[in-house]
């Protein structure tokens, strides 16, 4: 597991943004994958402190670079490592190498829509995936298959219910019209404490 970014780094709050120690300077996992940003303040709430672009974790190769807050980087590298491989190995015998992803830092509404509060994405605090590519070629789609073969079925609905161990919000297909594509990962700050997956 990496260092923690803090105590309480899975429930970092975007009210106040006080920014966690920096193991994404140390860690050398994460060193080799990524680079780090200037804080992002773009004015208008999207606020980044420890904004990292990141290209790979835990050997998995991104489809393109994801800017993502230092927080984000301890559950996923524990998510991809402890529960994406191994379902991979026992669902087809083969490695995830890459993830097709689909979102990370964006500064927005949620959902994209106008009056709603501002996405978790515009905090650097979401990633969103839409596909894992394994080490023999084969590309297992979220949406496809959510309801593909018996394999991509198991293997997807698996590490979906095994990433609300390590988010706070998780949403993937039949969460809403908005995520039937991909899974949506995030750090949201919740008066709960509580993690919300659908």
């Amino acid at each position: 597991m990496l260092s923690a970014c803090g105590e309480g780094s899975k429930q970092f709050t975007t009210e106040g943004l006080i920014a966690p120690p920096l193991h994404c300077l140390t860690d050398p996992r994460i060193l080799g994958d990524a680079e780090r940003l200037d804080p992002i303040d773009e004015g208008n709430g999207c606020q980044v402190p420890n904004p990292w672009r990141m290209s790979s974790i835990a050997g998995v190769q991104f489809s393109q670079p994801a800017t993502v807050n230092c927080s984000v980087t301890e559950p996923l590298y524990d998510w991809m490592n402890g529960t994406v491989q191994p379902a991979a190995q026992a669902a087809f015998g083969e490695k995830v190498t890459a993830i097709t992803v689909a979102a990370s830092y964006s500064c927005r509404a949620r959902n994209n829509k106008r009056g709603a509060r501002m996405s978790e994405h515009g905090f650097g605090n979401a990633i969103d995936i839409a596909s894992f590519t394994l080490a023999d070629g084969r590309d297992v789609n979220v949406k496809q298959g959510w309801r593909g073969d018996g394999d991509e079925r198991e293997f997807l609905r698996e590490i979906r219910k095994d990433a609300c161990g390590e988010f706070m919000t998780v949403l993937g297909p039949g969460s809403d019209r908005y995520h039937g594509d991909h899974f949506h990962l995030d750090l949201a700050n919740r008066r709960s404490g509580k993690a919300y997956c659908k």
